[in-house]
């Protein structure tokens, strides 16, 4: 399916300002990026590097006063994605090198903390895509997904603690589970299609038979129209935005997904 696929930033801006966004999701074996618009207002100098995580990142300092980013753009995506129940489990000691940073630990995805959680969670499952797919699962029973609710990413132990939390919360604690039990596991963020209320959205992908799938425990039914904007550990490595210096918050933060035939 073709998406149309915007985002909008307003702020106030009281000193010079540097700002590190990450804002242009990047072509991949499942989307293909045909337009793009990237407009700052004032416009401002702005140099891009690729992350460690092969995101597309944009570095500039804000002038002070009033400051706009509006970024859009027209994607080719899947209809749907992918489903592989019985898709084994990878030894950890043959994994691609790239896949094993997503095993450890990190920030908000405190894996040490969760193996016989998990193990209870996926007990009677094939080892691989059917352990996850039951986390996902118990995810989508045992935690309520509430949007809007916080702004604050909290880690995986506190999201179990509380039993609710945003869609970045529900994918912490995927992840934790997945790494616990060696199923290397990434935060994605982007764009969900027909995502009620819109905004951008998070969810979680596990490597098993050999590469990614995708899961997403806020849906009732894994369905097309994703798309990836960055890749990461956790929440930490994909902020849309980081600002640094005096706090600044948006006065205005719109995001909008619409169906459209092809590229204008």
């Amino acid at each position: 399916m073709w998406l149309e696929t915007r985002c909008d930033f307003d702020f106030e801006i009281p000193v010079p300002t540097p700002f590190v966004l990450m804002l242009r999701p990047r072509s991949g074996p499942l989307q293909w990026i045909a337009r793009e618009e990237y407009r700052l207002v004032p416009n401002a100098p702005v140099t891009e590097f690729v992350d460690v995580y092969g995101n597309l990142c944009q570095r500039l300092v804000a002038p002070p006063g009033p400051f706009s980013i509006h970024t859009a753009a027209e994607v080719q995506t899947a209809d749907a994605l992918d489903r592989a129940p019985g898709a084994p489990f990878v030894e950890v000691q043959a994994l691609p090198d790239a896949t094993l940073g997503y095993l450890l630990p990190s920030r908000f995805c405190e894996s040490d903390r969760f193996n016989l959680m998990a193990t209870e969670i996926t007990a009677g499952q094939w080892l691989g895509y059917d352990q996850v797919a039951a986390i996902e699962q118990w995810l989508r029973e045992r935690i309520e997904y509430l949007p809007g609710t916080s702004d604050v990413p909290v880690s995986a132990v506190e999201v179990n603690q509380r039993g609710s939390g945003v869609c970045r919360d529900l994918a912490h604690l995927g992840i934790a589970l997945c790494r616990s039990l060696s199923i290397p596991a990434r935060m994605v963020v982007g764009y969900l299609h027909g995502l009620q209320p819109m905004d951008m959205h998070a969810w979680f992908e596990a490597f098993v038979g050999g590469r990614w799938y995708s899961f997403d425990a806020t849906q009732t039914e894994l369905r097309g129209g994703y798309v990836v904007v960055g890749y990461g550990r956790d929440a930490a490595d994909v902020a849309i935005y980081n600002q640094f210096g005096l706090p600044v918050y948006p006065i205005r933060h719109e995001v909008g997904v619409e169906r459209i035939d092809g590229p204008a």
